[in-house]
C-alpha cells in the first residue's frame, strides 16, 4: 500500500520539484541551448560559400531547414543526460530508499519520473528546434542564399519531429538509466546506441550493414529534412519504429524496477 496521501499528481510534483533542485539539470539544460544554438550558429556561417560553390544537382538538393536543425547531433547527447539524471540523480545520493519508503508503489513512482522526463525534453527540445530553425534561416537570410519559412511545404513538421526525436531520446536514456542505475554507465550506452553503431556500419560484414541501415535513430533522424533521402522514404514510420524501441526499453525498465530490492 502506498502512503497515505501519495497521489500520483503528488508524485509528479515531488519528481518536479527534485528535478529543478538539481543544479545539475540547470546546467544541462543551459549547456543544451547555448551549444546547441552555438553549432547552428558555427555550421551556418560557411553556408553562403557552399552554395555558392554547389553544383545544380546539390542546390537542387538544398534544404536549409535541415542544416539549421543538425544541432541535434549533439543536442540529445545533451537531453539524453537530463532523462538520466531524473532516475540516478536518487541512485548517486541514496535517497531513491528513502523514495521508495514515501512510495512504496514502483510503477507509479517510475511512471511519474518518466512523465517528467518527457515533459521537460518535450519543451526544451521543441524550444531548441525553433530556436535553431529561426537563427539559422536569418543567417542563411543574411548570406543571400534560399531559406526556409516555418510556413513552407514540410517545414513545420520537420521542426516539430526534431522535437519529438530529442523526447524519444530522453525517454530511452531514463529507461537506461533505470536498467543500469549509473549516471556513468546509461550516458555510456546512450552514446553507443546513438553514435558509435551508426558511425561504425561502414565497417561492418556487407550481412550486418544491412541491418544498421534499419537501426532506429538512423532513419527517425529523417523527419528533421524537409528533402526527402532515398534511403529512409518513410521518415515518420522510423520515428514510430524508434519509439516502440525506446517503448520496449521502458517497459524492461519497469519490470526490473519493481523486482529489485532497489
Amino acid at each position: 500500500m502506498s502512503a497515505p496521501g501519495v497521489t500520483f499528481g503528488r508524485l509528479l510534483q515531488a519528481e518536479w520539484i527534485k528535478l529543478r533542485g538539481l543544479r545539475s539539470t540547470w546546467y544541462t539544460l543551459a549547456c543544451l541551448f547555448v551549444a546547441g544554438l552555438g553549432i547552428t550558429f558555427l555550421s551556418m556561417g560557411s553556408a553562403g560559400a557552399e552554395y555558392a560553390g554547389a553544383t545544380a544537382a546539390e542546390r537542387q538538393a538544398w534544404d536549409p531547414t535541415g542544416l539549421s536543425l543538425t544541432t541535434y547531433i549533439v543536442a540529445q547527447l545533451i537531453i539524453g543526460v537530463v532523462g538520466i539524471l531524473v532516475v540516478t540523480s536518487e541512485y548517486a545520493t541514496g535517497l531513491i530508499r528513502i523514495t521508495l519508503t514515501a512510495s512504496p508503489r514502483r510503477h507509479r513512482l517510475l511512471a511519474a519520473k518518466i512523465v517528467v522526463a518527457a515533459a521537460v525534453a518535450l519543451t526544451a527540445g521543441q524550444v531548441l528546434m525553433f530556436a535553431s530553425f529561426l537563427l539559422g534561416q536569418a543567417l542563411l537570410a543574411g548570406q543571400g542564399v534560399p531559406y526556409a519559412r516555418l510556413g513552407d511545404p514540410r517545414v513545420l513538421s520537420a521542426v516539430a519531429g526534431g522535437g519529438l526525436y530529442l523526447t524519444a531520446i530522453a525517454l530511452l536514456a531514463a529507461g537506461l538509466g533505470t536498467i543500469l542505475r549509473s549516471t556513468a554507465g546509461a550516458l555510456a550506452t546512450l552514446v553507443g546506441i546513438v553514435f558509435l553503431v551508426p558511425a561504425l556500419a561502414g565497417v561492418l560484414p556487407s550481412w550486418l550493414r544491412g541491418l544498421a541501415d534499419f537501426w532506429p535513430t538512423r532513419g527517425a533522424a529523417a523527419v528533421l529534412a524537409t528533402v526527402p533521402d532515398p534511403a529512409y522514404p518513410h521518415p515518420w514510420l522510423n520515428l514510430g519504429g524508434m519509439c516502440l524501441g525506446v517503448a520496449a526499453v521502458l517497459a524492461a525498465a519497469f519490470v526490473l524496477f519493481r523486482r529489485r530490492d532497489v
